[in-house]
């Protein structure tokens, strides 16, 4: 087939995006062992270094991480998003239906996971935690096994994953806030007004929209909506081939952005885990959640509409190769440690968390790969 062809032609962002993410999945895990080797065997300086505020600052370097860069992070998917419903994987109601449904069953099965689990008040705020699947670390498990996985099946993960951001944005947005001041979010609101005639007049140029994003950030931190979310407005204000068939921003965020926070907020120290915190309803919960909960909620959804003929199955994927990709959809890693840290204040249930996200997203991954390497071999296309 001529490497002109109108199908490479269209498959060729894809399949660009699949290789960015697929190494940033492999980055994202060195980041992360290296973040639980480095808080195991110096504990003090893990903290210190990711505790320290330049020059007396009243924010420290995880703070600058999680509150500033990951803004960034959140304009890409906000980017990424617009991007798949104006002319990718979503832009029409045929493809956009099975995924979308599919991620509503994984996320909300999860979330009734976790509540299973979490008896004491203090501990429900969570349930956001296992909602969430990590699009880079599935794309690479996923692309580890291409032989046995149809394409059309790692584009259906694609936009679950996409969608189940879309969710997770909702949840943080309209759960996680605190202290909500009316006069700061009207400011932010004419701001996003200031964003939507930009894009209504075709502005193109990055150094603005970064500049009004700022004010944005700003906004939205005083409103007591958390800032990073000033990320995901300004990403779906782009106008959409702005800038080519990727956001110019994504392999920053892919390389940089993401593992320095898989870096500041994967070091768990594990020696100092008590008996009853390893048994403690967080950590099964959110473990739980994502292993079991992901696997229940997308595999269930997806198989019945395909069983009922409301979608074809992905690629004439087999049911198991669909359940194998429903069971790696659980790995959630940088959303779900990002929603942990906005759901508890207390270290300990903190630490809870980030043991269910670990064990949760390792269980995931393994199962789910070995259930897809299982499979016959995916029709070459």
């Amino acid at each position: 087939m001529p490497s002109t062809s109108p199908l490479r032609a269209v498959l060729r962002p894809f399949q660009k995006f699949v290789q960015l993410e697929a190494s940033s999945g492999v980055l994202l895990f060195a980041c992360a062992a290296a973040a639980l080797a480095w808080a195991n065997v110096d504990a003090a300086s893990y903290r210190a270094v990711f505790g320290y505020r330049p020059w007396g600052a009243g924010f420290s370097l995880r703070e600058v991480i999680d509150d500033g860069l990951m803004a960034v992070f959140f304009l890409v998917v906000g980017a990424e998003i617009k991007r798949e419903l104006v002319s990718g994987a979503m832009d029409s109601v045929a493809k956009a239906a099975l995924p979308a449904a599919a991620a509503v069953g994984g996320m909300v099965v999860p979330a009734l996971v976790f509540l299973v689990f979490a008896h004491r008040p203090e501990v429900r705020s969570g349930w956001g935690v296992p909602m969430a699947t990590d699009i880079a670390f599935c794309v690479g498990v996923l692309k580890l096994l291409e032989k046995r996985v149809p394409r059309e099946l790692v584009v259906f993960v694609t936009a679950l994953a996409i969608f189940d951001d879309i969710g997770g944005i909702l949840v943080i947005a309209v759960f996680y806030g605190h202290g909500l001041s009316v006069a700061w979010l009207l400011a932010a609101a004419a701001v996003v007004a200031v964003l939507g005639v930009m894009n209504w007049r075709g502005v193109t140029g990055w150094w603005l929209y970064a500049l009004v994003g700022v004010a944005l950030w700003f906004a939205l931190h005083r409103g007591g909506i958390h800032a990073t979310l000033s990320g995901v407005v300004v990403g779906l204000m782009i106008p959409t081939g702005a800038h080519g068939d990727r956001d110019p921003l994504h392999p920053y965020v892919a390389f940089g952005v993401m593992p320095l926070f898989a870096l500041a907020n994967s070091g768990l120290e594990l020696g100092g885990l008590t008996r009853e915190q390893l048994s403690a309803e967080v950590v099964w919960g959110v473990g739980l959640g994502l292993f079991i909960g992901k696997q229940l909620g997308i595999f269930s959804v997806a198989a019945l509409a395909v069983k009922l003929k409301l979608a074809p199955m992905p690629g004439g994927a087999s049911y198991r190769q669909l359940y194998g990709v429903s069971v790696v959809a659980g790995i959630g890693f940088t959303v779900a440690l990002f929603i942990a840290n906005l759901a508890y204040a207390d270290p300990m249930l903190l630490d809870e968390a980030k043991l269910g996200v670990l064990a949760g997203s390792l269980a995931a991954g393994v199962v789910g790969a070995a259930v897809l390497r299982a499979s016959r071999p995916a029709t070459a296309r």
